[in-house]
């Protein structure tokens, strides 16, 4: 049988920047939290196929080599549609990967299908994870072109026909009158630092993150399994997203820590968000998925 192996690697941080490898490209980006020296030879840096800078007002790719459109990256077992945009992202967040690990594991312990919510649900990694499992999934988001993206994404998995919800709405309008209509077993949200809703609504995670973990609590059913929180938002530590899960489930049964792209031999483990999650069967999250991608 063939191995399908990932084609997402981390390759090394220092510097302020991370060097990463998605498919067919290396690339070269800002990375804040590595303040270390790299672990790599420069010459190998310098070997980046394009290298993202932040000088101008709101930066700008530079390609040493000829960058395709959009190309494909595999990583924990699904397809992605990458392509290099203005803010310096491709459409993937390989430390979500451990998330995308974790919780299709703790559906199948549910030992029945769940209706799961994902918010804030980007380019679909949780979603089609959970879908791939045989979950029923609503997937949400604001932004039109990031719903057409997952769209793609599904297809490239072949789970275009999988039972999934494409819903382009506010998060907090979106939980306020789902509250009256349906619930779910599961929820995953990875809500932004500052952010605008389908029709420009405002959020900001200081103000409004008590209030829509609060909405989810509401459309959460009596036999949910999980909440999983996710954040990049500085002075966020996993305490800080520990304690805001505790004022809606048990405490007791919530597990956190660090998203990370992973260490190896050749260069340190780069903290890259951190998470908490509230498990009905409150199995710690095993090592392993803390730090593989």
């Amino acid at each position: 049988m063939k191995q399908d192996f990932d084609s997402y690697a981390f390759v090394d941080a220092g510097n302020g920047r991370k060097l990463e490898r998605f498919g067919a490209y290396l690339l070269d980006r800002p990375c804040a939290q590595a303040v270390w020296q790299p672990q790599q030879p420069a010459a190998l840096w310098r070997q980046a196929d394009a290298v993202f800078t932040r000088e101008g007002r709101d930066g700008a790719w530079q390609c040493r080599t000829a960058i395709a459109d959009s190309w494909n990256c595999r990583l924990a077992g699904l397809q992605f549609e990458l392509q290099l945009t203005d803010f310096g992202h491709v459409g993937l967040f390989p430390e979500h990967a451990m998330a995308w690990r974790l919780l299709p594991e703790l559906a199948v312990k549910a030992g029945r299908q769940l209706s799961v919510l994902n918010l804030f649900a980007y380019s679909g990694g949780a979603s089609l994870a959970l879908a791939k499992a045989g979950c029923r999934v609503c997937h949400l988001d604001a932004s039109k072109k990031m719903m057409a993206w997952a769209r793609r994404n599904a297809e490239l998995n072949d789970l275009e026909s999988a039972s999934i919800r494409w819903i382009i709405d506010d998060v907090q309008k979106f939980l306020r009158r789902e509250i009256r209509r349906r619930q779910y077993d599961g929820i995953i949200l990875d809500p932004p630092s500052f952010g605008r809703g389908s029709r420009r609504e405002l959020f900001q995670i200081d103000a409004h993150i008590p209030a829509l973990l609060d909405l989810c609590k509401q459309v959460l059913s009596d036999q949910a399994e999980f909440l999983f929180l996710s954040c990049h938002t500085p002075g966020y530590t996993p305490l800080v997203l520990k304690n805001l899960i505790s004022q809606i489930l048990p405490r007791d049964d919530i597990q956190a820590g660090e998203l990370t792209l992973p260490e190896n031999k050749q260069s340190l483990a780069l903290p890259s968000g951190t998470y908490a999650y509230w498990s009905r069967h409150s199995n710690p999250c095993p090592e392993n998925l803390r730090t593989s991608v």
